[in-house]
Order: structure tokens, then sequence, then C-alpha cells
């Protein structure tokens, strides 16, 4: 079924409860790159219970819920994450029990053969106190939905603008090879969509094999910089953006250049095989 624009704005997607364990939270830290060498002390707290750590991108997964999606309109087949921004209002605990509200802020619509754009908020609360955790605010680009007959946009009045990228060198870069089954092991963190699996959903999608997760690209990313600026203290981020821009393919080696003014860290991440940027306009804000 099509995109009806003042149904889909009025969408109530009921809040949910979600537990999340250190299994979770170490599942995930490996799917990003974590612990790919087994003798790295500053890492190793990230994947091993003893002083468990949680990057703030943790919280892209642990309530992970598509089963309101089909209520959309939208056909996913041809669906691909834009942006992704993640407000830590509060550091993750490496375990717990939380509550997800996801609500639909806006859709854009680009026109007939152009696409569609939607927003969507999530907000995480701890489950017990009610207090706010993290706010999500994720952009989907549907392919095959332009030209439902949604509203025009005056200029400013669309999606977030993207963070600029400084113009001078970098002043850190953290390379990462991803696994050939990556995006298998990522996957098990929440995201099932078989277009990171099965080779025939992906050749339907236009892909000529299963791409890695947008998100897990992300996750390289956040490690990156907390590696390369926060001295692996997690907890030092409060803010989040990027915009994907181009597919992985599992196997692939990404890396992230790094630039640190102050308290904002901007950072790109690219392909070393194919020099293609696949995360753009980076930017993460640090806790003062």
């Amino acid at each position: 079924m099509p995109i009806v624009y003042d149904e889909l704005l009025r969408l109530d997607i009921p809040e949910r409860e979600f537990a999340y364990s250190d299994r979770d939270t170490m599942l995930y830290a490996l799917s990003v790159g974590m612990g790919h060498d087994p003798m790295d002390a500053d890492e190793l707290p990230f994947v091993f219970e003893k002083g468990l750590r949680a990057l703030p991108s943790l919280a892209t997964v642990i309530a992970w819920d598509d089963s309101w999606t089909p209520k959309t309109g939208i056909n996913y087949v041809m669906v691909v994450h834009g942006e992704q921004r993640v407000t830590v209002h509060k550091p993750l605990p490496p375990s717990g029990r939380i509550k997800a509200k996801v609500r639909i802020k806006d859709v854009f619509d680009k026109g007939a053969g152009k696409g569609a754009i939607m927003l969507t908020e999530n907000t995480l609360s701890d489950a017990a106190s009610g207090e706010k955790l993290v706010t999500l605010l994720s952009t989907v680009f549907a392919r095959g939905d332009g030209g439902f007959g949604g509203p025009a946009r005056a200029p400013g009045d669309g999606p977030p603008a993207p963070h600029v990228i400084p113009d001078r060198q970098p002043d850190a870069g953290v390379t990462a090879k991803t696994q050939p089954n990556q995006a298998l092991f990522y996957r098990l963190c929440g995201d099932r969509n078989p277009l990171h699996a099965d080779p025939a959903f992906a050749k339907a999608a236009g892909f000529p094999r299963p791409i890695l997760h947008g998100l897990c690209t992300y996750g390289h990313a956040v490690r990156a910089v907390v590696k390369a600026v926060c001295d692996h203290d997690p907890a030092r981020i409060a803010h989040i953006e990027a915009r994907f821009t181009a597919p992985v393919f599992p196997g692939e080696t990404i890396h992230t250049e790094i630039w640190r003014d102050g308290n904002i860290v901007s950072f790109r991440a690219r392909l070393l095989e194919r020099d293609v940027v696949v995360l753009d306009h980076g930017k993460v804000e640090l806790r003062g």
C-alpha cells in the first residue's frame, strides 16, 4: 500500500520495554570491531564482563523493533538508512531495562521516481526511574516511495542540515578490517533485514551481494573516535551524528578520519579498497 501522509504522522506506535544483558553489550562491541586483537587491554573492557563498558552507539540496537514498519506503507525492500543521530542524556549502563517510544516526526516527498525521506525519533528511558537516557533520530531514504503526494517543504524545513567537515588534513585516523561474515554477526544484535544475509534478497534490492548494516559501519566509526579521542572512555560522548553515503561489503577495510576542535570531533569513513566515502558529515560532541 502507498504512503498516506496524514495517517503516517498519526501512527501510534506503542511504547515497549526491553531488557539487555552484558552478553548483548559484548556481542555488539565485538560486532563493530572491538576485541579484534584479544591482547588489546584498552578494548578488553568492552568485550569482557570484568569492568564492562558500553559504547554509546549500543543505543541503536538494544531497543530494536521494526514490527511496526508494515503499517507505514513504505516498500522496505527499497529502503536504505540515510542518517543517524544519537543524543546521550546519560551514559548507558552495560545492562538494564529500558522503555522505548517511537514516533514518526515527518516524511518528505522528493517526487515520483526520486523517493521519500522519513524521520523517526526513538526515546529510550530507564524502565524503573523513567529517566531519559538516549534520543535516536533516524533518517530513512525510501527509494521506491516518492510521489505519494506529501506536502511541499520550503528550504531549511526538511531534515537537519549535515555537519561540515573541516577543510584540513585529519588529526588522526583509525583503520579497521571488517570480516567477510561481519554482517552475519551484527544482525544478531537486532536488525535481521535479509538485505544483510540473503544474496537473492540483496540482488532484488539492487546490490550484487549482501551489504554491511549502515549502523555497523557507524559503530566502527564510533569505536574509532572512542579510541583516538576519548582514551577509551565512552562516557565522554554526548552526541553522535553521521550520514550514510555508500554501502560497505563485508570484508572491506574502513578507515575513519578524525578532526578535533575543542569538544567537537568531526569524522569521515572511507573504504581503502575502493576509496569510497561510506560515512560523511560525522560529528561527535564531547562532554565538557
